[in-house]
């Protein structure tokens, strides 16, 4: 896997072409989380990781591409100003490689993990806080297990993700949880950030759709 020891979070956004709640296609799109709603959800995980992990210390926060990264980067923030001896730093990590589902989707570009030049490139003995969107299947959180396994021996791994819909098909649950979703396996959910798509951040869930598997999919 590709790795580097540049500055956290420099991995290129997407582009900004995040259609509004309004116009996401689907039946019956509907928005659950609002901008305001996001920002609550992030702050109160931010107080659970201190909370549980009694302070931040060797506390690592490495978000799977592509908002996964910049969840990561709002936490990082908060958890800053939560407990001023953590550094802000955080960290991209990506699992292309270790996917199951390469055979099916062979066109899946290879993005870049990123570890904080602090570390010199390993993860060894640190409390990591794998960050993502939406929690599906858990197919992309056991390949991001996967990826780990070849940085380095974590003192403990701990899930964050923004939203957990459900219909697990492996057996992961997530530490912290922004919002729990119930949804239908034929519906889709779409998690919209500014840094990312522009606009307003936004969740939605909307009818199933024939194409375009690479969000609120099989995650």
């Amino acid at each position: 896997m590709p790795e580097s020891s540049t500055t956290p979070g420099s991995a290129e956004p997407g582009p900004a072409s995040g259609p509004a709640p309004s116009s996401v296609p689907g039946t019956a799109a509907r928005t659950v989380l609002g901008e305001a709603d996001i920002a609550r959800a992030l702050t109160r995980i931010a107080h659970e990781i201190v909370e549980r992990n009694k302070g931040a210390a060797d506390l690592l926060l490495l978000g799977i591409p592509t908002r996964g990264v910049q969840l990561a980067h709002r936490l990082a923030e908060r958890l800053a100003q939560i407990e001023p001896s953590f550094n802000g730093e955080y960290g991209t990590l990506d699992v292309t490689m270790y996917r199951d589902d390469l055979r099916r989707q062979p066109t899946r570009a290879v993005g870049q993990t990123v570890l904080p030049g602090s570390l010199d490139g390993t993860i060894d003995d640190k409390v990591v806080v794998l960050v993502d969107d939406v929690l599906f299947s858990g197919r992309t959180i056991r390949a991001a297990l996967d990826a780990l396994n070849d940085l380095g021996r974590p003192r403990v791994v701990q899930l964050a993700a923004l939203v957990d819909r459900g219909h697990r098909e492996l057996p992961i649950r997530a530490d912290y949880v922004g919002k729990n979703l119930p949804t239908s396996r034929s519906e889709r959910v779409r998690v919209r950030l500014s840094d990312v798509d522009g606009g307003a951040d936004f969740v939605v869930i909307s009818g199933a759709e024939p194409t375009n598997t690479s969000e609120g999919g099989a995650r």
